[in-house]
């Protein structure tokens, strides 16, 4: 992720040298911003061990996803502004960990994680790289969760399939982004989200897994002014 992050500040970077306007009043108050573009969630999990009855030692783990993300955001003053990050449902796979890591894909979660953002960007609207940071609130919806074979012969061998569910949350977050003009309107962004997230998942077999997934967010959008 590391090298991902410094490719894209340096495509940033260089589309902002090679398009920007520099005396050009970019997100300035009173600006309207729309933006759209990639968001990949990265969780870092770690993770309780499964309730009885259960085998010893069960973890589970959250892969990655990514999808396309839209904002939309007003600018409260020169520096500060309020955005919206609005959309479509992530699916993440879920895996087994602990005692059962060689099991595989377990089950997969849609997660709906709609974000209000306050950014304060430094320097001016005429500057032509604008860094900023950022405080959010996201409530992070889980929806349509899904076990597999995989999940009910670790749950519940020989009976019905083994379903689940995830308790939903609220949770703040940090971001620190980067916005580069490319032209009077138009302006190239970078922002790397944090977010702390604690759950639980709740199992149709009577067992409870509880497990912090504290996710890295990290987006590449185009935006436009108006």
């Amino acid at each position: 992720m590391t090298q991902r992050i410094h490719c894209a500040i340096l495509a940033l970077a260089t589309a902002a040298t090679l398009g920007a306007a520099p005396d050009a009043q970019a997100q300035a108050k009173g600006d309207w911003l729309l933006k759209l573009g990639a968001n990949k969630i990265t969780p870092h999990v770690n993770s309780g061990e499964m309730s009885a009855p259960a085998k010893p030692g069960i973890k589970g783990d959250v892969g990655p996803d990514t999808k396309p993300v839209l904002t939309i955001g007003y600018m409260l003053s020169d520096q500060l502004s309020a955005e919206v990050l609005l959309g479509v449902p992530y699916e993440h796979k879920l895996y087994g960990a602990g005692s059962v890591e060689g099991i595989g894909q377990i089950g997969t979660s849609e997660v709906l994680p709609p974000t209000a953002f306050l950014h304060y960007r430094l320097f001016g609207p005429a500057a032509t790289v604008r860094p900023y940071l950022g405080l959010g609130y996201s409530y992070v919806y889980f929806q349509k969760e899904t076990g597999s074979a995989q999940m009910t012969s670790m749950m519940n061998p020989g009976g019905p399939p083994s379903t689940y569910t995830l308790d939903s949350k609220h949770t703040l977050c940090l971001a620190l982004g980067v916005s580069a003009k490319l032209s009077e309107r138009l302006f190239a962004d970078l922002m790397l989200v944090k977010s702390k997230l604690k759950t639980s998942a709740h199992f149709n077999s009577g067992q409870q897994l509880p497990i912090k997934i504290d996710p890295t967010a990290i987006s590449l959008a185009l935006g436009y002014r108006f």
